[in-house]
């Protein structure tokens, strides 16, 4: 089977989440997705609140991963022991609340395999090695999934580029979040994993990362600290396709989309 798989990313603001929530199934539609994964942890500025991932359930998504924002909302610590379907990464210490992978169902009973993970480089370094627990992980889950997703939640591009070809063969999709800004490298690894560096957002798109440009600004020019507050105006949503092939676990076409 051909599995269509939607990466979208990082969810800003309410206004991001509404712009989600009236386009997402249409855009599914539109390409035939089997499967979505959602970054959403900035779904409330700073972190997410339950409500708000049940909204993005109630949009189409499958899945919904998180960050380093985690934990800037802490209503949902308790959520997220609750909810299989949300996801921290995989690697914060295994102590805190929630699961960073699961296997979920997919369509023609396939089992997916998803995995969230969170970068070291000008992040908080107080997390595990993500390359290593990516490998425990695929060997936990060796023989129960069908395909493996993986969201790497990263600031440096350089280690997200060296996630993708770490798992290049492994998994069937590897796609950078956190930087909000999509990359112009979507592409097929020589092992068959299809790769991104970021997807992008989805939220106010006349913005900073989302949020008001004129507070970015003033901060680069020295004014006084202020709190950052999501950007008015129109929206869009970013991300990208990947198309796989269920019998080999293979990438065969991948591409950025964005939607506004």
């Amino acid at each position: 089977m051909i599995l269509q798989v939607l990466a979208v990313g990082d969810v800003v603001a309410e206004s991001g989440l509404v712009f989600l929530s009236r386009n997402l199934r249409r855009v599914k539609q539109e390409h035939g997705v089997h499967f979505t994964v959602v970054n959403g942890e900035n779904a409330a500025g700073i972190g997410v609140l339950p409500g708000q991932v049940e909204e993005m359930f109630d949009a189409g998504a499958d899945v919904v991963t998180l960050g380093n924002h985690t934990w800037g909302k802490m209503k949902i610590t308790r959520y997220l022991d609750d909810c299989a379907y949300l996801l921290r990464p995989a690697n914060f210490a295994q102590r805190l609340p929630g699961q960073g992978y699961g296997v979920f169902d997919g369509p023609m009973g396939l089992q997916i395999g998803v995995i969230n993970l969170i970068g070291r480089v000008s992040m908080d370094p107080n997390v595990d090695n993500p390359f290593r627990r990516a490998d425990q992980i695929l060997g936990q889950l060796a023989g129960q999934a069908d395909l493996f997703l993986v969201d790497f939640h990263a600031e440096a591009t350089s280690e997200k580029l060296a996630m993708g070809w770490y798992l290049d063969g492994r998994v069937s999709a590897v796609w950078g979040t956190h930087t909000h800004v999509p990359t112009a490298d979507t592409l097929i690894r020589p092992n068959g994993t299809g790769c991104v560096t970021d997807l992008g957002m989805t939220g106010p798109a006349r913005s900073v990362l989302g949020m008001k440009h004129e507070q970015a600004v003033n901060r680069f020019l020295g004014g006084l600290p202020m709190r950052f507050e999501p950007a008015p105006g129109p929206c869009k949503l970013e991300g990208a396709l990947f198309e796989l092939d269920s019998e080999t676990g293979a990438c065969t076409r991948a591409e950025a989309v964005r939607f506004t």
